[in-house]
């Protein structure tokens, strides 16, 4: 079983994330003739955009918060011959919450859904980092 193949889902998910962001923020910028010294800073930029358009950079931010715990033990699992099905089912689950967490994210937003999406993947990539604890004791 590969622990590689859930990681690199992640990453393809941070590109789309990453695209989408840029797509969004670019039409908004031209449809709305923004100066773009008018929006030099991140701070400066993020006032200018509507909550909607801004939605995905927030996401983005996240992308690059839990997921990077996550890299780093698929690599070290998969580099020390760790990795077992209950990683590997694991991995995809923290996947897919990751997934529906930035699908809701980028598009409706709604914030109960968004946070529970956000905590069950937190707590799965818990359970994973307490069991390579537990492993290598």
């Amino acid at each position: 079983m590969s622990i590689i193949k859930p990681a690199v889902a992640l990453f393809i998910l941070t590109a789309m994330v990453l695209v989408y962001m840029y797509g969004r923020r670019l039409y908004f910028l031209f449809s709305h003739d923004v100066e773009p010294q008018s929006v030099s800073t991140p701070e400066l930029l993020s006032e200018r955009l509507p909550a909607s358009v801004n939605n995905s950079s927030n996401n983005l931010k996240n992308l690059f918060e839990l997921p990077v715990i996550f890299y780093a033990l698929c690599a070290y699992l998969f580099i020390t011959h760790h990795v077992d099905a209950v990683y590997v089912y694991a991995a995809w689950a923290f996947v897919c919450l990751r997934t529906l967490h930035s699908l809701v994210h980028c598009t409706t937003n709604i914030v109960k859904v968004r946070f529970s999406l956000y905590m069950l993947s937190a707590l799965v990539l818990l359970f994973m980092v307490m069991r390579f604890g537990v492993d290598i004791l």
